[in-house]
């Protein structure tokens, strides 16, 4: 297994080398509009996070980073701006724990992650605080909370071309609170995806049913708070007053979304909880795991 393996490559499909994040992700690749990205394999972690290179806190510390790992992030790296076709794109930088994204065990929001990264020493110094994330207090409380053991978890970071989108949401294809397996629900609102998924706005929530794709419900939310883009990462800001009452999708979207996750749990042969973004009118695809609450 190569430390670097690109999504929609066979190495890149195996969870135990990636984590479950990257591993879903690269499966469905080649039949979604999935950003390009690569991923650092369990390799990379088992073998720069050796004790050496750890601080006295138990972590690695991003300067006894080698400089051959910083060139085989950076020639990762121009590979992605050349397929992009950009010369510094934007990404961005995902913990995949090998046992994060499970049926059982989401880990949503306890590892790090990082929007909006550009520049060679800045990704490496993102993939060091994903690394170091598996020690977050929060994660290690989650574990126990759950009976996972920390001992012998490991941490993949996958690295995404970054989707500047203007609308984003997460959609389940089985209705999490009802339990119903014949409507999808979408959670969707301004901006990047991490308000939502953080839990600082209250999203717009549409209900869809599964056999004739029409909207069935709808609760368009007051969204006081919105993620962006700066030139140093990420904000939150507040929703411009015109649009805080204002539905942020088209039903047109609300039910392409809709068809997308249905489509995804035929494939994978699971309720899926998946992320997503509009950006120019295009969905794209950015996680999808196992609805944990059926």
């Amino acid at each position: 297994m190569s430390e670097i393996v690109w999504l929609g490559d066979q190495d890149c499909h195996d969870a135990e080398q990636v984590g479950a994040k990257a591993a879903n992700i690269s499966q469905i690749a080649a039949d979604f509009k999935v950003p390009c990205g690569f991923a650092l394999s369990v390799e990379a972690f088992s073998r720069w996070c050796e004790p050496g290179r750890l601080n006295q806190s138990g972590k690695t510390d991003i300067a006894n980073v080698p400089d051959d790992f910083k060139k085989h992030v950076a020639n990762a790296y121009r590979q992605l701006a050349e397929t992009v076709g950009e010369e510094t794109p934007a990404v961005a930088v995902r913990s995949s724990a090998t046992d994060e994204d499970s049926s059982g065990a989401s880990f949503a929001g306890q590892h790090d992650t990082y929007l909006n990264i550009t520049g060679e020493d800045a990704i490496t110094a993102a993939i060091v605080k994903c690394w170091n994330s598996l020690q977050n207090t929060e994660a290690i409380a989650y574990r126990e909370a759950a009976g996972i053991a920390l001992e012998g978890a490991r941490m993949a970071v996958l690295v995404q071309h970054l989707v500047a989108s203007d609308t984003s949401g997460v959609v389940f294809s089985a209705n999490p609170i009802t339990g119903n397996r014949d409507e999808v629900m979408i959670n969707m609102s301004w901006g990047l995806g991490e308000a939502i998924v953080g839990g600082m706005v209250t999203p717009d929530t549409f209900t869809v049913s599964k056999g004739d794709f029409k909207i069935t419900s709808e609760n368009i939310a007051e969204k006081m708070t919105m993620t962006v883009s700066t030139p140093d990462g990420t904000k939150e800001v507040d929703v411009p007053r015109i649009m805080r009452s204002a539905p942020s999708a088209s039903p047109e979207q609300v039910i392409e979304a809709a068809k997308m996750a249905t489509a995804l749990e035929e494939q994978l042969g699971w309720p899926v909880d998946a992320e997503f973004a509009f950006q120019g009118g295009d969905l794209f695809l950015l996680q999808a795991r196992p609805i944990t609450t059926l």
